[in-house]
């Protein structure tokens, strides 16, 4: 059986049928109605909607209790709503199609979909909004790494990732984003850099919480080449990182990377992070881990041993392999040196 398109009569067109009727102009309706000629066009023509004042007085000249005018403007309103909703449904599960959403069911995130309908409803759910073209607003998926687009694949793998990211941290309960005493506490988050992760996840979760920021430990996601991204949740912000087999070099300089992005301000641009800007969180975060005058200091000593850098990174309260990682940028050492003196992360499931 053929459905077919239910037709809600409009008032312009009942009003044409009454005129019509009745054998009365629309120059003689306007007056009756004490409108101007050009509204009662529009009217008509649908080009404008009934008000409640207009159906009080269509009530008095063509004798239909204003009721039924409101309920057939209502009526009419509504038909076209869903019939442009109808319209952008097509559209709407085609980019269903292109989100990761059984990897996603899999690890959870959204429930398994019998359909292609149910799988839209989910990611309508998933993402917070009522239609899935939403997401090209920035204002729903920005993060400090560049302008996302729903033209990109690996873009709406970002917004799934960093949606959950998002999801995650509302369940986290902070207060807003205060970075005004940094300087005071960078010192309490380098001292554990020379602990195993079980014992300074907690701890670093709860320093970075007390100031306004999340951290959240995200499994990879199939085609995802980000790392990490930051962003605002209301008035605070989420860091996420990958999970995977790591370095402790570079656990640190991603979380100070995105720590930058907060300092330097990044994570409130409209269109995304510029390659200087990502420069300039690398350099923030080389120096708040190893400040530059510290590591020149370590560098004119000329002495690149096993234990001169472990005596240095002692001395300096940070773990060697952020040393290691340093001279290995800097080119003092080759690109596996000493890489026995880092000290290797594994995370899965948001724990060590």
């Amino acid at each position: 059986m053929v459905n077919e398109k239910i037709v809600v009569k409009s008032p312009g067109s009942k009003i044409r049928e009454e005129l019509s009727g009745r054998g009365m102009s629309q120059k003689e309706f306007a007056l009756r109605m004490g409108l101007t000629e050009k509204h009662v066009s529009k009217l008509i023509n649908e080009e404008v909607q009934l008000t409640v004042d207009v159906s009080v007085r269509l009530e008095t000249v063509l004798g239909i209790p204003a009721s039924d005018w409101n309920a057939m403007e209502a009526s009419y309103r509504e038909s076209l709503l869903r019939e442009a909703q109808a319209e952008g449904k097509e559209a709407e599960a085609e980019l269903a199609q292109c989100f990761p959403y059984a990897e996603m069911a899999k690890l959870g995130w959204v429930p398994e979909a019998k359909n292609l309908k149910e799988r839209v409803c989910h990611l309508r759910e998933f993402f917070g909004v009522v239609d899935l073209a939403l997401l090209d607003q920035w204002q729903v998926t920005r993060i400090a790494v560049h302008a996302l687009s729903l033209e990109q694949p690996e873009d709406l793998t970002i917004m799934a990732w960093a949606q959950e990211a998002r999801r995650r941290a509302w369940q986290v309960p902070a207060p807003s984003l205060n970075v005004k005493d940094f300087d005071e506490w960078v010192p309490e988050l380098l001292k554990w850099t020379v602990e195993r992760p079980a014992a300074f996840l907690p701890k670093l979760r709860e320093a970075l919480e007390r100031h306004g920021m999340i951290l959240v430990l995200l499994p990879r996601l199939r085609g995802l080449s980000l790392q990490s991204c930051t962003f605002p949740a209301g008035n605070r912000i989420v860091i996420a990182l990958t999970e995977k087999r790591m370095d402790d070099n570079e656990f640190w300089f991603r979380l100070f990377h995105e720590l930058g992005h907060v300092f330097l301000e990044h994570v409130w641009q409209k269109d995304g992070t510029a390659e200087q800007d990502e420069r300039d969180a690398n350099l923030w975060a080389r120096n708040a881990l190893l400040p530059r005058k510290t590591f020149d200091a370590f560098r004119q000593g000329g002495s690149y041993t096993e234990k001169s850098v472990l005596e240095f990174a002692g001395q300096q309260g940070i773990a060697p392999g952020i040393l290691v990682g340093r001279m290995q940028y800097e080119g003092l050492i080759g690109g596996g040196a000493l890489n026995r003196l880092k000290r290797v992360y594994e995370f899965r499931g948001g724990r060590p």
